[in-house]
């Protein structure tokens, strides 16, 4: 998709510059944010929420996004996880300052096979994967000091093997009804188009 000046910014948005497919689009954005040196673009904000409602949110990392939806990875302990599998819905959101940029999208949130999670995890650091099994996330510990203490000890354990991915930790996929693509413009007169689902239109989306 070309990048015209409407697509910087500098004219604003028009919903000829869209293409009819939503990760279609996000791909085009995203190689944009990659060719302007946005720092960390698949940094992303994560909206859950238990069965009480609550919100909660924290950034996380996109690992992939395409047909199959936005997919990121997480201890299943965390807050996140267990609001994931209380209350399989989320939202998210990428904001990409340098080129004015925001992607918003919200649906219904399901786990990766077991086989990507593990190839995901073994194609992680080495440093990445202990911390994983180290790591009790969004639980309350003693010191940092016992944080160091699991992880030393993974490390003598593990030593010459490799890491085995923890039962507790895998990948999801947010499958998204609703993507907005959002272009910052002056006095905070945005351009906003948003795509939701619908069989009948052209790629499944309108």
């Amino acid at each position: 998709m070309p990048e015209s000046a409407a697509v910087r910014g500098d004219e604003g948005l028009s919903r000829r510059d869209l293409d009819p497919d939503p990760f279609r689009q996000f791909d085009a954005w995203f190689a944009a944010a990659r060719a302007a040196e946005v720092p960390q673009p698949e940094a992303m904000a994560l909206a859950t929420a238990g069965r009480d409602g609550a919100p909660s949110v924290r950034m996380v990392l996109l690992k992939g996004a395409g047909p199959e939806g936005f997919v990121f990875y997480t201890n299943e302990r965390s807050r996140k996880g267990m609001e994931i599998a209380a209350n399989p819905q989320a939202a998210l959101a990428i904001y990409w300052p340098p080129i004015h940029r925001q992607v918003r999208a919200a649906g219904s949130v399901e786990p990766l096979p077991p086989e990507r999670s593990d190839a995901y995890f073994a194609s992680r650091p080495r440093g990445a994967q202990l911390a994983a099994a180290a790591s009790e996330q969004s639980r309350v510990i003693a010191s940092r000091r016992v944080l160091i203490d699991a992880y030393e000890r993974l490390e003598r354990e593990y030593e010459g093997h490799a890491v085995p991915r923890p039962a507790h930790w895998g990948g999801f996929r947010l499958v998204p009804d609703r993507v907005e693509f959002w272009l910052n413009r002056e006095s905070r007169l945005h351009d906003r188009f948003v795509y939701t689902r619908d069989a009948g239109a052209p790629a499944g989306w309108r």
